[in-house]
């Protein structure tokens, strides 16, 4: 059975995801931003263990410690996109830029891409590419329990900016209404940041898509 438990961290309240088969006790992060003690307590906590790493997109807020965990519990950093190298290549300068402690500058051990899957324990979650946000956002997505953690890409009342390097308006818009709302209303999904909501409360409510 999938199981998650969502911990903000950092300033900007970017939500660090633990996402984990409890039938196998195989965890993984999606997104760890900042605040490793934070995170390595929770994970304590939980008795999982962490078997991976998963990003959605390479901005500082949301892969500030990936490194440094998966140095610690000696596992592999997979996603976003390629699309996205710039950005690990920029982590110096990212983590200047916004008050962040200093971040070496890695790449991930691995590259996803549109529908590629990634196993968890007994759980499967499927890859969307949705970009806009970044060029290289993904997102990924747990069919049998209609959840998806996506990143910037959409929030409660809101979706992503564009005004950052290689941010585009009209793909994150598409990658809303072409991949994401198709799944269905009644999927839920955790933003990066905020509280969580459904495809089909944001499709009907949310003031920059209707």
């Amino acid at each position: 059975m999938f199981q998650y438990q969502i911990i903000p961290v950092t300033d900007f309240q970017e939500n660090c995801s633990i996402v984990w088969c409890d039938e196998t006790n195989e965890a993984a992060f999606i997104d760890p931003g900042g605040e490793p003690e934070l995170l390595k307590k929770a994970v304590e906590k939980l008795g999982v263990n962490i078997k991976q790493i998963l990003l959605t997109h390479g901005h500082l807020d949301h892969v500030g410690v990936a490194a440094e965990l998966a140095k610690h519990y000696d596992v592999k950093i997979i996603g976003p996109s390629q699309e996205d190298e710039f950005l690990f290549t920029a982590l110096p300068q990212q983590s200047m830029q916004f008050g962040f402690p200093y971040t070496e500058s890695f790449l991930p051990d691995r590259w996803l891409k549109e529908n590629d899957k990634i196993q968890i324990g007994n759980i499967s979650l499927d890859v969307l590419f949705c970009p806009g946000h970044t060029p290289g956002h993904i997102v990924f997505i747990y069919l049998k329990d209609k959840i998806a953690f996506v990143g910037d890409v959409l929030f409660k009342n809101s979706i992503g900016r564009t005004d950052f390097p290689r941010g585009n308006h009209a793909d994150l818009i598409s990658s809303i209404t072409h991949k994401l709302f198709p799944l269905g209303d009644d999927f839920i999904f955790v933003p990066g940041h905020g509280p969580m909501s459904s495809f089909g409360n944001e499709r009907m409510t949310n003031p920059f898509l209707v």
